[in-house]
């Protein structure tokens, strides 16, 4: 990975090792999107496009040829910057263990969030329509308290089993949203994340800072793609007397393959 400089950086090998773990550390809950649907790669820096299968006719061409373009779609470059303190960093080498690294924790949640956008949301400018947007069901509401989320979940499982689309299931859910699940407990003390569990076939609730609302979506694999260029890498961009300037960046692009295998439920 020498596009992102690393050892240009004014960094030890301590301080290197500290970052990528803290790094996953902070990105592993957030990046939410990743344990719902397909992930393939990373395939490389250099890996520009995800391959759609299909084609367009291109006009011009010599009389009696006929010439067709292979349609890709670009995968985006997302990098947020952030920056560590070089005295931290010394204090890291002398074995401290209460390493200031407030901004790469800020810089991970926004990375996240805006891979979990993408997937979810959609990001037009980037060519990317998200799984809500895709959905071929019209939103389920969820009821304005959690305990009513059971039944919206039902009737959504039950509008993905009726279009075909098996299971197992899982269930994102916005950050409110899931606050109001996990801080509920059902009549007679049954925790709500145990029942939407069961409605789901034992598959996964979800938190996904980024999403608002909910999607039920079948885990049965080959729906959804995410692919991946450069997975979530560390970078360095330059460096002064106090502060080491760094960045975390990703490539990736994603495209859904069958819109009715997840349904949408809208926050009331």
């Amino acid at each position: 990975m020498n596009h992102l400089l690393r050892g240009h950086a004014p960094l030890t090998d301590s301080n290197w090792k500290l970052l990528d773990e803290e790094a996953r550390v902070r990105l592993s809950g957030p990046l939410a999107a990743r344990r719902l649907v397909d992930f393939l790669g990373p395939q490389g820096w250099q890996h520009s496009a995800t391959n759609l299968g299909r084609v367009e006719a291109v006009d011009g061409a010599e009389e009696g040829v006929t010439a067709l373009r292979r349609r890709v779609l670009p995968l985006v470059e997302v990098r947020v910057d952030f920056s560590v303190s070089r005295a931290e960093m010394r204090d890291d080498d002398r074995g401290a263990v209460d390493v200031d690294l407030e901004s790469l924790d800020q810089a991970a949640h926004q990375i996240a969030v805006a891979e979990n956008g993408a997937v979810f949301n959609g990001w037009p400018k980037a060519g990317i329509q998200g799984v809500i947007e895709s959905s071929s069901f019209e939103p389920e509401p969820l009821g304005a308290a959690a305990d009513a989320y059971p039944r919206a979940v039902a009737r959504a499982i039950e509008g993905l089993r009726e279009a075909g689309v098996e299971g197992p299931y899982g269930l994102a859910l916005g950050p409110d949203e899931y606050i109001k699940v996990i801080e509920t407990a059902e009549h007679g003390g049954y925790p709500l994340l145990d029942h939407l569990g069961r409605i789901l076939d034992g598959g996964p609730t979800v938190w996904v800072p980024g999403l608002s609302g909910a999607v039920a979506m079948s885990l049965r694999g080959g729906d959804f793609l995410l692919e991946s260029g450069q997975d979530l890498s560390i970078g360095y961009d330059h460096h002064d007397a106090t502060e080491v300037h760094l960045y975390l960046e990703e490539s990736f692009s994603f495209v859904v393959a069958t819109p009715e295998a997840a349904a949408p439920l809208t926050a009331s």
